[in-house]
């Protein structure tokens, strides 16, 4: 389920802009793993290692290169980057279980092996992902804002 490796930095066109996104995860029955980099460039930043160390604009699970080839995306891939310590555990993913009306009636959490739930979110597990394969085009949306 993988068309990229851990540490992998892919950089993708957006409009005149650069953007980043660098894998941190492979997962046997997921996508991988992806963290987008924060900011947008006007040109290759001459220090990768810096941005790769810099912050996370949000995390996500896609294939990211089928993806942004489905969307016709411009990209290129950069080689393989150091993961940012505090992204060197799966991250845990979050999952909301609704009723018949639609109203969230629980949370799940998922931390690639197993799962737990709980019934109001916390500030800290409403920052968490969310546990859906995204998107090429919402992907690209959230990394160009």
């Amino acid at each position: 389920m993988t068309d990229v490796t851990p540490g992998e930095v892919v950089e993708i066109e957006i409009g005149p802009h650069k953007a980043y996104a660098q894998v941190t995860h492979n997962h046997s029955s997921y996508p991988p793993v992806v963290r987008a980099l924060d900011g947008l460039h006007d040109n290759r930043p001459s220090d990768l290692n810096a941005v790769v160390a810099g912050k996370t604009r949000f995390v996500a699970m896609i294939p990211l290169l089928t993806a942004l080839t489905r969307v016709g995306a411009t990209f290129e891939c950069l080689g393989t980057f150091d993961v940012p310590s505090e992204h060197g555990e799966f991250p845990t993913f979050r999952m909301p279980i609704r009723d018949k009306k639609g109203e969230i009636v629980y949370w799940w959490f998922w931390d690639g092996r197993s799962l737990s739930y709980d019934v109001e979110l916390t500030s800290d597990q409403d920052a968490l992902p969310m546990r859906e394969v995204m998107t090429g085009s919402r992907f690209l949306q959230l990394i160009s804002t």
